[in-house]
Order: C-alpha cells, then structure tokens, then sequence
C-alpha cells in the first residue's frame, strides 16, 4: 500500500481548493506531519467543511479511495468537535484521530 491523503476545502456540497500530503511507501500505518493550510475568510467559515480521503496511489490505473472522513459544522460529532476546536484556537495545529468511512 503506498497512501496518501487527500484534503478538500467544500463550500455547500462544492469543492472550492484541494491539498494533498506526500506518499508514504509501502506501509499500512502511515504517519504524516504535515500541515494542510487553507485561507478562509471569516465571514464564510460557517459553511465551510473539510472532506479528508485517504488514497492508495496507484502507478498504473486509479488511485483507490480507502476511506473517507468529514470535518467541520455539518460533520458528525467528532468532525464538528475537532472543528470547533480548530475555530476556538486559530493558527494553532489540532491534531485528533479520525476512523474512516467507506465511500459511499
């Protein structure tokens, strides 16, 4: 397995800008300590969300999903949590554990 994550920035269902971390070879545990840094204006964060794929690259054909998580004010309890966290210290990393969903 050789994932990645992919982050993307949605505003009301559509995808506004995407990040993505580096790929970690060969493992099924990686570790990323990296930043992924958007510019929101304040005035608009509350109908921001993050959608978070993590994907195993694929050198030939399609990269594969391999589970998705959901951040922000319309994500489930831990995303809204880890969100409001987020917002309560601006600028500061908060780092939380999320479990993956299949992609439906």
């Amino acid at each position: 397995t050789d994932p990645y994550v992919k982050v993307s920035l949605m505003c009301e269902g559509r995808r506004l800008k995407k990040r993505k971390t580096s790929t970690k070879r060969n493992t099924l545990n990686p570790v990323y300590n990296e930043a992924i840094v958007f510019d929101v204006p304040p005035e608009n964060i509350d109908q921001i969300n993050l959608s978070i794929a993590v994907m195993d690259y694929d050198r030939v054909g399609h990269n594969e999903v391999i589970g998705v998580c959901q951040v922000g004010n319309d994500a489930e309890s831990l995303g809204r949590d880890h969100w409001n966290e987020m917002l309560s210290y601006p600028r500061k990393p908060i780092a939380h554990w999320h479990p993956l969903a299949e992609v439906r």
